[in-house]
């Protein structure tokens, strides 16, 4: 699997939006979230790292909270509605796909980390990172990253 690899993402800290719901509203409630933290990228102004839409999400049996945010620098005041924190550092199981193809993707990455032998960290969130040209909605690239336990465990 070409697209599958181990990468190591510094700490990032963001802001943005979340929602929290049973697994029957996505994918709907996440591109609801990802068009919303878009039509407010303005209130960010200077403060963003680029134009990737980071959605770190984690879920249980039940249900998920999912978030769309922007890389930004510290902010002193945030926008209303909208949280600042810090995902840590971590290793991760990465695919590249593209948003038509994130079910597709997700099954590439599983199998991958099943023949390497690597394990899911239960306790991380996992990413999935959207590089958004503002100009069109079709078929946008997307990295999908699964934390990975470190190999001391």
């Amino acid at each position: 699997m070409e697209n599958c690899s181990i990468v190591t993402k510094p700490a990032l800290n963001v802001v943005g939006i979340s929602y929290s719901g049973p697994y029957s509203s996505f994918p709907d409630d996440a591109i609801r979230l990802q068009t919303e933290i878009l039509s407010r990228k303005h209130e960010l102004n200077e403060a963003i790292k680029g134009t990737v839409i980071y959605c770190p999400y984690y879920g249980n049996e039940a249900f998920a909270t999912y978030w769309a945010c922007y890389e930004v620098q510290h902010l002193e005041e945030v926008p209303p509605g909208m949280v600042q924190w810090t995902i840590p550092s971590r290793r991760y199981a990465m695919v590249a796909s593209s948003n038509k193809r994130v079910g597709e993707g997700y099954e590439q990455l599983n199998t991958w980390m099943a023949e390497q032998k690597l394990e899911k960290e239960e306790r991380a969130v996992s990413l999935e990172l959207f590089y958004i040209d503002e100009q069109h909605w079709e078929e946008e690239p997307v990295e999908l990253l699964i934390p990975l336990r470190d190999e001391d465990h």
